[in-house]
Parts: structure tokens; sequence; C-alpha cells
């Protein structure tokens, strides 16, 4: 795997994160409500980034049950985020939607990122985790 572990992960975000960003901008073109279209894709985003960064970006071998687990925690934590944005900035402030959601796809991404690489897919012998 000789690409480091933040550009691994941004293909696979790409990846995913584009096609759920272009999707979003699909549902609310069609009038399903912006915290709605976020939620409903949530779920599938999640799962595509998990089994894309468990192996790819952060070379998880472990038992897949513990790992899952602690993504889901993370991941819900992200959604929450990604909500108060939506909620402050779009609800409150009367801002874009779609543009709010651009900003915060990589405002939860970089948290994402770094739960991941402490959190859900440490390894204790890891040097760089010490």
């Amino acid at each position: 795997m000789g690409l480091p572990p933040l550009l691994r992960y941004g293909i696979v975000g790409l990846a995913s994160n584009g096609a759920g960003y272009v999707a979003y901008l699909a549902l609310t073109g069609f009038g399903l409500p912006p915290k709605l279209s976020m939620t409903a894709l949530y779920a599938t985003a999640t799962a595509i980034a998990f089994f894309g960064n468990r192996r790819f970006t952060f070379g998880d071998d472990g038992r897949i049950g513990p790992a899952a687990l602690r993504f889901a925690l993370v991941y819900l934590a992200g959604w929450v985020v990604n909500l108060c944005l939506l909620v402050v900035f779009v609800d409150h402030l009367g801002h874009p939607h779609w543009l709010v959601q651009g900003i915060a796809i990589l405002v939860v991404a970089a948290m994402l990122f770094l739960l991941q690489r402490r959190f859900v897919f440490r390894h204790p012998t890891d040097p760089r985790l010490s």
C-alpha cells in the first residue's frame, strides 16, 4: 500500500462523498428536505466508507465486529455534527443548503479521518499511536 493513509482516505472519500453529494443534490432537487436527504444518504455512505477505509486506508485486518461498532459510533458523531451544521447555517442563518452541505462534507471528513486513525482502526503496537 505505497500511498500514505491520508491519500488513500481521500480516494475513498472522493468516491463515497462525491457520489453521495450528487445524490444529495438530486434528492433535494426532487423536493426532499435537506436534513432528510443527508440522513438517508449517510447510512449508505457509512457502509461504503467502512469497507473502503478498513483495509485500503488503514490496513486493518483485525476482528470486524469491534471495529464496526467503533466505526458506527464515530459516524454517528459525524452525522450529529453534519446535522448541527445544517440546522445552524441553513435554518438559523439562512445560507444555501447545497453550500453548507458541501462544506460540511469536508469538515466531517477531517474529523472522521482523525477518529478512524486514533480510535476505530487503531493498532496497539503501532508506534504512531503512542
